[in-house]
Protein backbone atom coordinates (compact mmCIF):
# COMPACT_ATOMS: atom_id res chain seq x y z
CA UNK A 1 0.00 0.00 0.00
CA UNK A 2 1.40 3.46 -0.92
CA UNK A 3 0.06 6.16 1.78
CA UNK A 4 0.22 9.83 0.03
CA UNK A 5 0.48 12.82 2.27
CA UNK A 6 0.55 16.22 1.14
CA UNK A 7 2.09 19.10 2.63
CA UNK A 8 -0.34 21.72 3.59
CA UNK A 9 2.24 24.11 5.38
CA UNK A 10 5.02 25.38 3.71
CA UNK A 11 7.20 25.06 6.72
CA UNK A 12 8.12 22.00 8.28
CA UNK A 13 10.44 20.99 10.96
CA UNK A 14 13.69 19.15 8.91
CA UNK A 15 16.22 21.06 10.24
CA UNK A 16 14.37 21.87 13.42
CA UNK A 17 12.54 24.99 14.47
CA UNK A 18 13.99 27.32 12.36
CA UNK A 19 13.40 25.25 8.95
CA UNK A 20 11.59 27.67 6.47
CA UNK A 21 11.90 26.56 2.84
CA UNK A 22 9.30 26.18 0.52
CA UNK A 23 8.03 22.72 0.17
CA UNK A 24 5.36 22.20 -2.98
CA UNK A 25 4.23 18.74 -1.85
CA UNK A 26 5.45 15.93 0.49
CA UNK A 27 4.67 12.38 -0.64
CA UNK A 28 5.13 8.81 1.37
CA UNK A 29 5.18 5.73 -0.64
CA UNK A 30 5.52 3.12 1.53
CA UNK A 31 6.61 -0.26 1.09
CA UNK A 32 5.26 -3.31 0.61
CA UNK A 33 7.18 -4.50 3.37
CA UNK A 34 8.30 -1.83 5.04
CA UNK A 35 12.43 -2.43 6.65
CA UNK A 36 13.93 1.00 6.41
CA UNK A 37 13.35 4.59 4.68
CA UNK A 38 14.37 6.98 1.61
CA UNK A 39 14.99 10.26 2.43
CA UNK A 40 14.73 12.05 -0.84
CA UNK A 41 14.59 16.06 -1.30
CA UNK A 42 13.82 17.09 -5.03
CA UNK A 43 12.83 19.44 -7.64
CA UNK A 44 11.61 16.95 -10.13
CA UNK A 45 7.29 16.94 -10.14
CA UNK A 46 5.43 13.93 -8.67
CA UNK A 47 3.89 13.18 -12.19
CA UNK A 48 7.88 12.81 -13.52
CA UNK A 49 9.25 11.21 -10.73
CA UNK A 50 6.33 8.67 -9.12
CA UNK A 51 7.20 5.65 -11.98
CA UNK A 52 10.84 5.81 -11.27
CA UNK A 53 9.78 5.08 -7.65
CA UNK A 54 7.21 3.05 -8.30
CA UNK A 55 9.70 0.82 -10.46
CA UNK A 56 12.80 0.93 -7.56
CA UNK A 57 9.98 0.02 -4.97
CA UNK A 58 9.18 -3.30 -7.14
CA UNK A 59 12.97 -4.30 -6.95
CA UNK A 60 13.39 -2.70 -3.65
CA UNK A 61 9.90 -3.72 -1.52
CA UNK A 62 11.67 -3.49 1.93
CA UNK A 63 12.12 0.51 1.35
CA UNK A 64 9.78 3.20 2.09
CA UNK A 65 10.41 6.20 0.02
CA UNK A 66 9.86 9.66 1.82
CA UNK A 67 9.71 12.20 -1.24
CA UNK A 68 10.06 16.20 -0.75
CA UNK A 69 9.65 18.62 -3.87
CA UNK A 70 10.92 21.75 -3.56
CA UNK A 71 11.54 24.44 -5.97
CA UNK A 72 15.47 24.26 -7.09
CA UNK A 73 15.68 27.87 -4.92
CA UNK A 74 14.75 26.23 -2.04
CA UNK A 75 16.40 23.13 -2.29
CA UNK A 76 19.51 24.97 -2.27
CA UNK A 77 18.38 27.12 0.70
CA UNK A 78 17.21 23.80 2.74
CA UNK A 79 20.34 22.13 2.84
CA UNK A 80 22.98 25.31 2.09
CA UNK A 81 21.49 27.67 4.59
CA UNK A 82 19.16 25.58 6.49
CA UNK A 83 21.21 22.27 7.36
CA UNK A 84 18.71 20.27 6.13
CA UNK A 85 19.21 16.31 5.87
CA UNK A 86 18.07 14.07 3.39
CA UNK A 87 19.41 11.13 2.14
CA UNK A 88 19.69 12.29 -1.80
CA UNK A 89 19.35 15.84 -3.23
CA UNK A 90 17.55 15.75 -6.70
CA UNK A 91 18.43 19.25 -8.49
CA UNK A 92 18.01 20.27 -12.31
CA UNK A 93 19.67 23.07 -10.80
CA UNK A 94 23.32 21.83 -12.26
CA UNK A 95 24.86 25.11 -10.92
CA UNK A 96 23.43 25.12 -7.38
CA UNK A 97 24.21 20.99 -7.03
CA UNK A 98 27.70 21.42 -8.02
CA UNK A 99 28.11 24.10 -5.40
CA UNK A 100 26.72 22.01 -2.43
CA UNK A 101 29.23 19.00 -3.50
CA UNK A 102 32.28 21.78 -4.14
CA UNK A 103 31.68 23.26 -0.81
CA UNK A 104 31.46 19.68 1.05
CA UNK A 105 27.86 18.51 1.25
CA UNK A 106 27.99 15.54 -0.79
CA UNK A 107 29.43 11.97 0.09
CA UNK A 108 31.50 10.44 -2.31
CA UNK A 109 30.43 7.38 -4.20
CA UNK A 110 31.33 4.92 -6.57
CA UNK A 111 30.02 1.47 -8.29
CA UNK A 112 29.98 -0.32 -12.08
CA UNK A 113 26.85 1.92 -13.01
CA UNK A 114 28.34 5.22 -12.19
CA UNK A 115 31.45 4.60 -13.53
CA UNK A 116 29.79 3.64 -16.67
CA UNK A 117 28.71 6.98 -16.94
CA UNK A 118 29.99 9.47 -19.49
CA UNK A 119 32.35 11.60 -18.20
CA UNK A 120 30.57 14.53 -18.69
CA UNK A 121 27.16 13.13 -16.56
CA UNK A 122 29.48 12.72 -13.84
CA UNK A 123 32.01 14.70 -11.43
CA UNK A 124 34.01 13.80 -8.54
CA UNK A 125 32.41 10.46 -8.20
CA UNK A 126 29.88 12.86 -6.34
CA UNK A 127 27.02 14.15 -8.80
CA UNK A 128 25.71 12.31 -11.44
CA UNK A 129 23.61 12.97 -14.07
CA UNK A 130 20.19 10.26 -14.61
CA UNK A 131 18.95 12.59 -17.15
CA UNK A 132 19.59 14.70 -20.42
CA UNK A 133 16.56 16.86 -21.13
CA UNK A 134 16.73 19.17 -23.81
CA UNK A 135 15.47 23.25 -22.99
CA UNK A 136 12.97 24.90 -26.13
CA UNK A 137 10.73 26.74 -27.63
CA UNK A 138 7.14 26.56 -26.97
CA UNK A 139 4.66 28.30 -29.39
CA UNK A 140 1.02 28.24 -29.06
CA UNK A 141 -0.99 26.41 -32.41
CA UNK A 142 -3.89 28.72 -32.23
CA UNK A 143 -1.38 31.48 -32.52
CA UNK A 144 0.79 30.05 -35.46
CA UNK A 145 -1.76 28.54 -37.13
CA UNK A 146 -1.00 29.00 -40.68
CA UNK A 147 2.82 31.32 -39.71
CA UNK A 148 6.27 30.60 -40.40
CA UNK A 149 7.84 28.59 -37.31
CA UNK A 150 10.93 30.31 -35.46
CA UNK A 151 13.82 27.57 -35.23
CA UNK A 152 16.72 29.87 -34.56
CA UNK A 153 17.36 32.94 -32.02
CA UNK A 154 17.75 35.41 -34.96
CA UNK A 155 14.45 34.00 -36.42
CA UNK A 156 12.30 34.52 -32.90
CA UNK A 157 14.21 38.02 -32.44
CA UNK A 158 13.22 39.27 -36.18
CA UNK A 159 9.19 37.76 -35.13
CA UNK A 160 9.19 39.69 -32.01
CA UNK A 161 10.46 43.15 -33.72
CA UNK A 162 8.24 43.11 -36.57
CA UNK A 163 4.93 41.99 -34.90
CA UNK A 164 4.58 44.11 -31.99
CA UNK A 165 1.20 43.77 -31.29
CA UNK A 166 0.47 39.93 -31.91
CA UNK A 167 2.63 39.55 -29.18
CA UNK A 168 2.72 42.19 -26.64
CA UNK A 169 2.01 40.26 -23.26
CA UNK A 170 2.06 37.47 -25.08
CA UNK A 171 5.90 36.12 -24.53
CA UNK A 172 6.59 34.16 -21.39
CA UNK A 173 10.46 33.32 -19.95
CA UNK A 174 12.01 32.77 -16.67
CA UNK A 175 12.22 35.07 -13.76
CA UNK A 176 15.70 33.99 -13.02
CA UNK A 177 15.89 36.19 -9.92
CA UNK A 178 13.25 33.91 -7.86
CA UNK A 179 14.28 30.74 -10.16
CA UNK A 180 17.90 28.89 -10.01
CA UNK A 181 16.87 26.67 -13.17
CA UNK A 182 15.90 30.11 -15.18
CA UNK A 183 19.42 31.35 -14.00
CA UNK A 184 20.79 28.55 -15.00
CA UNK A 185 19.35 28.44 -18.44
CA UNK A 186 20.06 32.29 -18.63
CA UNK A 187 23.66 32.57 -18.02
CA UNK A 188 24.71 29.22 -20.04
CA UNK A 189 22.82 31.47 -23.16
CA UNK A 190 24.86 34.28 -22.24
CA UNK A 191 27.78 31.60 -22.44
CA UNK A 192 26.97 30.21 -25.63
CA UNK A 193 25.76 33.70 -27.27
CA UNK A 194 25.72 37.52 -27.75
CA UNK A 195 22.18 36.83 -29.00
CA UNK A 196 20.61 36.28 -25.75
CA UNK A 197 20.63 39.82 -25.08
CA UNK A 198 19.14 41.25 -28.37
CA UNK A 199 15.95 38.78 -27.14
CA UNK A 200 15.98 39.65 -24.16
CA UNK A 201 15.48 42.94 -24.94
CA UNK A 202 12.97 42.46 -27.79
CA UNK A 203 10.61 40.36 -25.36
CA UNK A 204 11.33 43.22 -22.49
CA UNK A 205 10.09 45.83 -25.38
CA UNK A 206 6.96 43.69 -25.38
CA UNK A 207 5.40 43.16 -22.01
CA UNK A 208 7.46 39.66 -21.47
CA UNK A 209 5.75 37.68 -18.58
CA UNK A 210 7.97 36.45 -15.90
CA UNK A 211 7.40 32.88 -14.43
CA UNK A 212 8.75 30.80 -11.49
CA UNK A 213 8.52 27.07 -13.50
CA UNK A 214 7.94 25.69 -16.60
CA UNK A 215 4.74 24.23 -15.64
CA UNK A 216 3.35 27.73 -15.17
CA UNK A 217 4.30 28.82 -18.40
CA UNK A 218 2.89 25.52 -19.81
CA UNK A 219 -0.20 26.18 -18.22
CA UNK A 220 -0.62 29.45 -19.61
CA UNK A 221 0.57 28.55 -23.31
CA UNK A 222 -2.38 26.20 -22.84
CA UNK A 223 -5.05 28.58 -21.88
CA UNK A 224 -4.11 30.77 -24.59
CA UNK A 225 -2.59 33.56 -22.12
CA UNK A 226 1.20 33.23 -23.90
CA UNK A 227 1.79 32.50 -27.24
CA UNK A 228 5.26 31.95 -26.79
CA UNK A 229 7.28 30.63 -24.01
CA UNK A 230 11.17 30.83 -24.10
CA UNK A 231 13.48 27.87 -22.23
CA UNK A 232 11.26 25.47 -21.07
CA UNK A 233 12.55 22.10 -19.88
CA UNK A 234 11.54 19.68 -22.84
CA UNK A 235 10.42 16.94 -20.59
CA UNK A 236 7.72 18.79 -19.07
CA UNK A 237 6.65 19.88 -22.23
CA UNK A 238 6.83 16.74 -24.25
CA UNK A 239 4.87 14.90 -20.94
CA UNK A 240 2.20 17.58 -21.35
CA UNK A 241 1.58 17.12 -25.16
CA UNK A 242 1.09 14.32 -24.75
CA UNK A 243 -1.89 14.80 -22.27
CA UNK A 244 -3.58 17.61 -23.80
CA UNK A 245 -1.69 19.10 -26.74
CA UNK A 246 -2.43 22.46 -28.14
CA UNK A 247 1.10 23.82 -28.38
CA UNK A 248 4.52 22.87 -30.64
CA UNK A 249 7.62 22.46 -29.38
CA UNK A 250 10.98 23.42 -31.45
CA UNK A 251 14.39 22.34 -30.14
CA UNK A 252 16.08 25.22 -31.70
CA UNK A 253 18.37 24.72 -34.47
CA UNK A 254 21.39 27.56 -33.75
CA UNK A 255 21.66 25.86 -30.39
CA UNK A 256 19.62 24.00 -27.71
CA UNK A 257 21.03 23.85 -24.58
CA UNK A 258 20.80 20.21 -22.85
CA UNK A 259 20.42 20.30 -18.86
CA UNK A 260 21.72 17.08 -16.80
CA UNK A 261 19.49 16.45 -13.60
CA UNK A 262 21.50 15.20 -11.20
CA UNK A 263 21.61 13.02 -7.91
CA UNK A 264 24.16 13.70 -4.90
CA UNK A 265 24.51 12.01 -1.86
CA UNK A 266 24.31 13.94 1.52
CA UNK A 267 27.03 14.01 3.30
CA UNK A 268 25.26 13.35 6.68
CA UNK A 269 22.61 10.67 5.10
CA UNK A 270 20.71 8.83 7.88
CA UNK A 271 20.06 5.79 5.05
CA UNK A 272 23.54 5.49 2.53
CA UNK A 273 22.96 1.95 1.69
CA UNK A 274 19.53 2.70 0.36
CA UNK A 275 20.44 6.12 -1.12
CA UNK A 276 23.69 4.28 -3.51
CA UNK A 277 20.82 1.57 -4.43
CA UNK A 278 18.53 4.50 -5.81
CA UNK A 279 21.64 6.28 -7.65
CA UNK A 280 22.23 3.28 -9.22
CA UNK A 281 19.07 2.70 -10.38
CA UNK A 282 18.71 6.03 -11.66
CA UNK A 283 21.85 6.12 -13.20
CA UNK A 284 20.85 2.58 -15.44
CA UNK A 285 17.23 4.66 -16.34
CA UNK A 286 18.49 3.94 -20.03
CA UNK A 287 18.09 -0.06 -19.30
CA UNK A 288 14.41 0.60 -18.50
CA UNK A 289 12.73 2.29 -21.66
CA UNK A 290 9.10 1.49 -19.56
CA UNK A 291 10.15 3.59 -16.89
CA UNK A 292 11.73 6.19 -19.35
CA UNK A 293 8.24 6.23 -20.87
CA UNK A 294 6.21 6.66 -18.00
CA UNK A 295 8.40 9.33 -16.21
CA UNK A 296 8.81 11.53 -19.22
CA UNK A 297 12.67 11.83 -18.25
CA UNK A 298 14.97 10.87 -21.33
CA UNK A 299 17.43 9.14 -19.47
CA UNK A 300 21.88 9.60 -20.44
CA UNK A 301 21.99 8.55 -23.66
CA UNK A 302 25.67 9.89 -25.38
CA UNK A 303 24.81 8.42 -28.98
CA UNK A 304 21.54 10.75 -28.94
CA UNK A 305 23.65 14.07 -28.19
CA UNK A 306 26.41 13.51 -30.92
CA UNK A 307 23.74 12.58 -33.76
CA UNK A 308 22.42 16.12 -33.43
CA UNK A 309 25.21 18.89 -33.21
CA UNK A 310 22.78 21.41 -31.84
CA UNK A 311 22.22 19.78 -28.49
CA UNK A 312 24.95 20.65 -26.03
CA UNK A 313 24.58 19.22 -23.01
CA UNK A 314 26.04 21.79 -19.64
CA UNK A 315 28.75 20.42 -18.34
CA UNK A 316 29.33 19.40 -15.01
CA UNK A 317 32.28 21.10 -13.21
CA UNK A 318 33.49 24.11 -11.53
CA UNK A 319 32.94 26.14 -15.02
CA UNK A 320 29.15 26.10 -13.80
CA UNK A 321 30.28 28.27 -10.24
CA UNK A 322 31.20 31.59 -12.43
CA UNK A 323 28.28 32.72 -12.13
CA UNK A 324 27.15 32.06 -8.56
CA UNK A 325 30.06 34.59 -7.57
CA UNK A 326 28.38 36.91 -5.71
CA UNK A 327 29.69 39.94 -7.72
CA UNK A 328 29.40 38.05 -10.75
CA UNK A 329 25.59 37.44 -10.59
CA UNK A 330 24.87 40.95 -9.35
CA UNK A 331 26.46 42.28 -12.87
CA UNK A 332 24.33 39.42 -14.46
CA UNK A 333 21.09 40.16 -12.60
CA UNK A 334 21.62 44.03 -12.99
CA UNK A 335 22.10 43.63 -17.07
CA UNK A 336 19.28 41.07 -17.18
CA UNK A 337 16.57 43.02 -15.49
CA UNK A 338 17.70 46.46 -17.93
CA UNK A 339 17.08 44.37 -20.68
CA UNK A 340 13.73 42.75 -19.72
CA UNK A 341 12.02 45.13 -17.58
CA UNK A 342 13.40 48.26 -19.64
CA UNK A 343 13.82 50.11 -16.65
Amino acid sequence: MRLTCLSIVLSICFAGPSSSFEIEEHIVYEAASPASVLRILSTADREAFEPIVEAFQAENPAITVDYTIAGTTDVMKAIYDEGAVFDLVISSAMDLQTKLANDGFALGYRSAATDALPDWARWRSQLFAFTQEPVVLILSDAAFQGQPVPTTRDDLIDLLRENPERFRGKVGTYDVRISGFGYLLATQDARVSENIWRLLEAMGRLDARLYCCSGDMLRDIRSGELSVAYNVLGSYAAAQQKQAGGFSIVEMSDFANVTLRTVLIHRDAGNVRDAAAMVDFLVTLGRRPDVVAASGLPAIDDAALRDNVALRPIRLGPGLLVFLDRLKRKTFLRNWEASITQE
